[in-house]
């Protein structure tokens, strides 16, 4: 099955095309490839026409290239016909590593959206701390440097009894800490801030965390570098961290379930992080864009070489040869094929013209950072690896970069949504709403976010907490000032897993509503999106129904409201034999704040002001809060309708220019009572409304906002939202030492405590 042909180092010869079925699904397994029957017969009639056996590098570099990860088989079919066919005229690129949009005439945007789920599972720390280091290589390479880190985050209970940790999962409190301390670590050394993102609880994520990881650059538009080689000729460097062994199988493993081996089988899979290499790379690929003597560059992320020197050759309609043993080692004797798929950290592709290669390798040396050519363009499409004077591979790049496509059978499992005698009202209006603000996923987050140093740059003009000082709010998105003008980036990270759980379509378009009032919420235009597409093992059908069913609410959502996603990932196979996660399509909201000097807190800022409710409440509880807590099943999700959406938005922006709106927040998890609680919190004092029910307390119906206006812009602002078409309605004032419902009333510092202890409560 096995021939040696290279002794030192050892390359193989895998005798496939004597190989009967059960052989090629041996082979597939000893090799780690992680590649079907199917696919081994394609890889197998290749060859067969190439008229010889491929070398254990050349199926190496096809198992990371056809892996889930790596080319989408199981979704590109459903993203391209659901989600990807709006576009926008500003959007300048979005089949790079990363999105880019105009911000204005002169600078671009540049976002990035990606998982690392699987590692982190693993190793909490690493998994976590490597995530954050692709995500900004992904925005440098497109010559942009960063401003901004997202950071969305699903654990399990945190109330899980250690007596009910399977085998080989870690405690939910653990990954916690350890994900957190990873981003934390990395981001602050880095010097780029974490600003926004969620932490989300659900029993559903015990045995499979989600770490999903975002990043957000700014470039100025002659500086943007493509991810792909300028031509025939030109000469590709390496340039970084060395090469080892860590994150070999990297994207295979993240293209699998989980099992109780994966502890041990998989932790050579998880890549180590080096920050203290990660930012003079940065600045020395920066400085080399900047002095216009790069072609192309992309980071080596998933498949390390084996994935970027196709891609970026591709890409540019060129071939490569690449001279292996050019490049730096962490280790010696090092297999070719691990050499080849290494996903080590902290290295960066570049492709050169030859009058200025000596000039970028100068640059690096100066920045001490390693960097070696390592290759050469050529004029066809083929791949070819040399080992010294011996040829070890050579295939055509369009065979292995073009991957696999599957229109995967799906089923939709449809639930009866239900009538208005779904959910009762409970009473006990006080107990809820205190139950509520304890709750992990509603309490504050200050823990989580006080680790990250999201001021540093000091360009963080709104900020992850709002309100007084020491005794700050959550705030609905993150404001971000990237250039010397007044204009500004705002950020927001958002998704209900319990929703989409409840119904995938609902709950995605949810999701979506939700991510468009956080931006308008701050007084931003919403201007595009990316996403992280979390589900379970796509080859059942009941996990694909969910994938596409949510693709479907993205897509719908997206073209009729206006906005497009320009960059994202899918992460599927979140999975163990225990079960899936919830279906988790968290997003990443950009909007534009064409003067950040306008923008707009979540806190109340003054006593004795109206507070107006906009938007209209019905009787929607799946997937709510109120639900959760109360132990009833409901698939009634809110429901959204992107012309509504739209007509909304368009008069809150309207009204934050005309009137001085002074506060403004959502309405979200645990309806008007949270949301106004939150508010309160912010601003060290309450307030007194009249609601009439246990509906207009707790729903959670989509596009609705709170807005604090003084009281003698009231009407003027409700009967401007009338002629718009929209609905609003003063539901009380400011002020006093209560949060006072109408119908609860709660003293202040009791349900402030409950909120700021909710989570901190159980990390001590």
């Amino acid at each position: 099955m096995f021939r040696l042909i290279l002794p030192d180092p050892e390359v193989y010869e895998v005798d496939l095309l004597n190989s009967d079925d059960d052989t090629l699904v041996k082979i597939s397994q000893n090799l780690g490839l992680n590649l079907n029957l199917d696919e081994m017969k394609r890889v197998k009639d290749y060859f067969r026409k190439k008229g010889r056996n491929p070398t254990d590098i050349e199926l190496q570099s096809l198992g990371q290239a056809w892996s889930e990860h790596c080319c989408y088989k199981s979704s590109k079919y459903y993203l391209k016909k659901y989600l990807l066919g709006f576009k926008a005229d500003y959007v300048i690129s979005t089949t790079d590593d990363a999105g880019v949009v105009e911000f204005d005439e002169d600078h671009a945007y540049v976002v990035a959206f990606e998982s690392h789920n699987h590692p982190s599972a693993i190793e909490p720390y690493g998994g976590a701390a490597t995530g954050i280091g692709g995500i900004l290589r992904d925005v440098v390479c497109m010559g942009a440097q960063p401003v901004a880190l997202i950071d969305p985050l699903f654990f399990g209970d945190p109330e899980t009894r250690r007596d009910e940790i399977p085998k080989g999962v870690k405690h939910p409190l653990y990954l916690l800490g350890g994900v957190v301390a990873g981003i934390r670590d990395y981001g602050n050394r880095v010097g780029i801030p974490t600003v926004a993102g969620m932490v989300f609880f659900d029993s559903s994520y015990l045995t499979n965390c989600l770490v999903n990881v975002g990043c957000v650059g700014i470039v100025r538009k002659d500086s943007i570098i493509p991810s792909r080689v300028g031509g025939a000729g030109e000469l590709i460097i390496l340039a970084g961290g060395a090469t080892g062994r860590d994150g070999i199988h990297g994207v295979t493993f993240a293209s699998a379930e989980l099992d109780e081996k994966s502890e041990e089988e998989s932790r050579g899979a998880v890549q180590l992080g080096n920050p203290i290499m990660k930012e003079p790379l940065m600045h020395a690929c920066l400085e080399a864009v900047e002095k216009k003597l790069v072609s192309g560059m992309k980071d080596l992320g998933g498949g390390g070489l084996s994935g970027a020197v196709g891609e970026m050759s591709l890409a540019g309609n060129c071939g490569v040869e690449v001279w292996l043993d050019k490049v730096h080692l962490k280790e010696e004797r090092m297999k070719p094929w691990e050499i080849w798929i290494s996903e080590s950290q902290e290295r960066m592709l570049l492709s050169v013209k030859p009058v200025h290669v000596d000039e970028v390798l100068y640059i690096f040396s100066k920045w001490d950072v390693p960097a070696r050519i390592i290759g050469v363009t050529t004029d066809d499409k083929k791949l070819r690896v040399y080992w010294r004077e011996n040829l070890i591979y050579d295939m055509d790049i369009e065979f292995v970069s073009a991957g696999v496509e599957y229109c995967r059978n799906y089923s939709v499992e449809k639930h009866e949504a239900g009538g208005e005698d779904d959910v009762f009202d409970l009473g006990n209006y006080e107990e809820t709403i205190l139950r509520m603000l304890s709750h992990p996923n509603v309490a504050s987050k200050e823990w989580v976010v006080r680790q990250y140093d999201h001021e540093v740059r000091a360009n963080t003009v709104l900020k992850p907490l709002q309100g007084r000082i020491g005794f700050e709010t959550h705030g609905d998105a993150a404001i971000i000032k990237p250039t010397d003008s007044m204009r500004g980036i705002a950020i927001t990270a958002d998704v209900n897993p319990w929703m989409v759980s409840a119904d995938p379509f609902w709950g995605s378009a949810s999701s979506f509503d939700e991510m468009i009032r956080n931006l308008i919420a701050v007084n931003s235009i919403p201007h595009t999106f990316v996403d992280c597409l979390n589900f379970g093992n796509p080859e059942k059908p009941d996990r694909m129904g969910e994938f596409v069913e949510s693709v479907k609410a993205l897509g719908w959502m997206s073209k009729e409201f206006g906005i497009p996603v320009v960059s994202g990932n899918v992460s599927f196979y979140n999975e163990t034999p225990y079960g899936s996660i919830a279906p988790t399509p968290s997003l990443i909201g950009i909007g534009i704040a064409e003067d950040i000097r306008k923008c707009v807190s979540s806190e109340f800022k003054k006593q004795g002001t109206a507070l107006i409710l906009v938007g209209e409440t019905e009787k929607e509880f799946g997937g709510s809060l109120y639900s959760r807590i109360n132990g009833i099943q409901t698939f009634n999700v809110p429901k959204t309708d992107p012309e509504s959406l739209k007509k909304y938005s368009n008069a809150m922006l309207k009204a934050f220019n005309q009137f001085g709106i002074l506060a403004c927040h959502d309405v979200s998890m645990g309806g008007i009572a949270v949301s106004l609680a939150e508010m309160a919190f912010g601003s060290g004092f309450g307030f007194e409304v009249s609601l009439k029910d246990f509906v207009e307390l707790f729903s959670e119906s989509n596009t609705r906002w709170i807005v604090e206006i003084d009281e003698r812009d009231a009407v003027s602002f409700i009967e401007f939202m009338t002629e718009m078409g929209c609905r609003a309605e003063k539901i009380g004032v400011t002020g006093g030492e209560r949060l006072d419902y109408g119908i609860a009333s709660l003293e202040f510092d009791i349900a402030e405590e409950k909120w700021r202890t909710g989570l901190a409560g159980y990390l001590g």
